[in-house]
């Protein structure tokens, strides 16, 4: 294992037994969601995948300590510190660790952790891509490069509603990475199981998504994988509403010049407010979802 990688003692006990175990990134608590919360879903999340028979691993750099297990203190002090915390993608991680500082890792970062620690199967709520506007400002998502290198699964509602989704599956078709929609025929948008583009390949099971899994990576076919998880259809929200707000949402983050990682956050806090708080609660369901697909991901992953 590497250096400056610490386990909490039930991943570590998970990994020495060969358990299925769940990675969740950490940037949901500190910039993806309100406090308190932020703190509360994670914990809530962390429950849900426990009842689902798999151990979370939630991912974060604390003191310039690469994290596979928080506690409930850490995670509480990524809440209540929020948008103080630094933001850790790939070309962070060896800034924040030299400097002993903490940090909440994307779904890049968090693949990196969670492939050092053996962990294959990572939940979060959706995946980075391109950016609407991308031929213009060249914004795209270190998450999907790191789909196309690093060997995690990352279970998701999908691409995030605030991104250009066609380009987003071109390049992941580009980089070779596989994109699974779970039990449905279109490609999930976040907020909404429509997106309006066909989904390429279908699995209704996690046994059939494991070995396809086990498959890919005993041929040497390196990558992760999208698991595309639509949100109940109960806690969708109406695809008028949502696009509609996302417009505005845009509109203003390009009137304020907010660029690079910062138009992410603006655009989920600036949707909830919008959408008068539909869409945060929205975002919890998603989750939640999408950690119990995962559990069950990793544990036929286990028994192949």
């Amino acid at each position: 294992m590497n250096d400056y990688l610490d386990f909490s003692d039930e991943v570590r006990d998970a990994i020495a037994r060969k358990a299925p175990v769940v990675a969740l990134e950490s940037t949901i608590i500190s910039h993806g969601m309100p406090y308190p919360r932020n703190a509360e879903t994670a914990m809530a999340v962390e429950a849900e995948v426990r009842a689902a028979g798999a151990v979370p691993a939630t991912i974060a750099i604390i003191g310039g300590r690469l994290k596979a297990g928080l506690s409930e203190s850490e995670i509480g002090l990524l809440g209540e510190r929020g948008y103080s915390v630094a933001k850790v993608s790939r070309r962070d991680v060896g800034r924040i660790v030299a400097s002993g500082a903490d940090g909440a890792t994307t779904v890049s970062a968090t693949m990196i952790v969670a492939a050092m620690a053996g962990i294959r199967i990572f939940a979060t709520g959706g995946i980075g891509g391109v950016h609407r506007g991308a031929e213009n400002t060249m914004d795209v998502s270190a998450d999907l490069d790191e789909l196309g290198r690093t060997d995690v699964a990352v279970v998701c509602a999908g691409a995030k509603s605030i991104l250009d989704i066609p380009k987003t599956l071109e390049y992941l078709e580009t980089k070779g990475v596989p994109v699974v929609v779970y039990r449905g025929d279109e490609f999930p948008a976040f907020y909404t199981s429509r997106s309006g583009l066909r989904a390429e390949l279908r699995m209704d099971s996690a046994a059939e998504i494991a070995a396809m899994l086990k498959a890919k990576w005993g041929l040497g076919l390196s990558g992760g994988a999208v698991i595309a998880n639509p949100i109940p259809a109960e806690f969708e929200m109406p695809y008028d509403a949502i696009s509609a707000a996302i417009e505005q949402a845009l509109g203003e983050s390009l009137a304020q010049g907010i660029r690079g990682k910062d138009v992410t956050p603006f655009m989920l806090a600036r949707v909830k407010d919008l959408t008068g708080g539909d869409s945060l609660e929205s975002n919890i369901a998603l989750v939640m979802n999408n950690a119990r697909l995962a559990s069950a991901l990793a544990a036929e992953y286990c028994r192949l």
